[in-house]
């Protein structure tokens, strides 16, 4: 039997607005926030951890009997939901437990990127290459809903490792898979000519690049040769073009 709210004062309604805007009540309760129709499929298909679906009243959808699910006011929806026009729906995910780092060759390292929909996007893109990934410090949280969104649903999908630089590189050469950056310097090198495929390759952040710390230590700087006119990309765009060359 299905749950009727109608206060936008109630405990749960609070407790969604929380954990879509901090990261730290996300951490603390184990929870975490995404909306959308379209996303809320991808989690019951995907996602062992769906925990709370609450539904406008005019939206229906087949919700497993194990998972509390609660109907609210097209109008209590709005007063709650991040998206401009909400589809309807929004459900919380239990976190999943954290795991361990598993070097492997042909995979990305992602450092310090920050914005949602970049982050997003590469998991997107990496999920559709089936390329592993892991995210370094400073990463924007794989589990705050923009991400979730930018992902159409890779998060439910695959395994988001985090992780921190100095167990990568450990790990990583422990291993002997080298670790390859993308960089604009002199010794850099295209990396249509670089064995990707046996590397793990780490993209930076949008306005830093890659940390010193990580180019002081990587083997080898790639480059993606284009126009000299332009002065970068995108990380999401340059991360889809070392994926694409991974594969090849």
């Amino acid at each position: 039997m299905r749950e009727h709210i109608t206060s936008r004062k109630n405990p749960l309604l609070q407790q969604v607005r929380k954990l879509l805007t901090s990261r730290k009540e996300r951490e603390a309760t184990g929870l975490f926030v995404a909306d959308g129709t379209k996303l809320l499929q991808e989690a019951i298909r995907w996602w062992p951890g769906l925990h709370t679906v609450i539904l406008s009243q005019d939206v229906d959808a087949e919700i497993p009997q194990n998972v509390r699910t609660v109907t609210v006011p097209r109008d209590v929806m709005e007063s709650i939901s991040p998206m401009q026009s909400p589809q309807g729906a929004l459900f919380l995910c239990r976190l999943p437990e954290k795991k361990s780092f598993v070097p492997k060759a042909g995979m990305l390292l992602l450092d310090g990127i920050q914005d949602p929909g970049n982050l997003g996007t590469i998991l997107r893109t990496a999920d559709a290459l089936q390329i592993p990934v892991a995210l370094l410090e400073g990463c924007a949280d794989p589990y705050n809903h923009k991400v979730i969104r930018a992902s159409m649903g890779a998060v439910f999908r695959m395994d988001v490792v985090q992780t921190t630089w100095a167990e990568a590189c450990q790990a990583c050469t422990q291993a002997g898979i080298p670790v390859g950056v993308t960089a604009l310097n002199a010794t850099a090198k295209d990396l249509r000519e670089a064995p990707l495929k046996t590397m793990a390759v780490v993209i930076g952040s949008e306005g830093q690049g890659v940390r010193q710390e990580i180019l002081d230590s990587a083997k080898q700087a790639l480059i993606i040769p284009m126009n000299p006119n332009c002065e970068s990309l995108n990380a999401a765009i340059a991360a889809a073009i070392v994926m694409w060359q991974m594969k090849e």
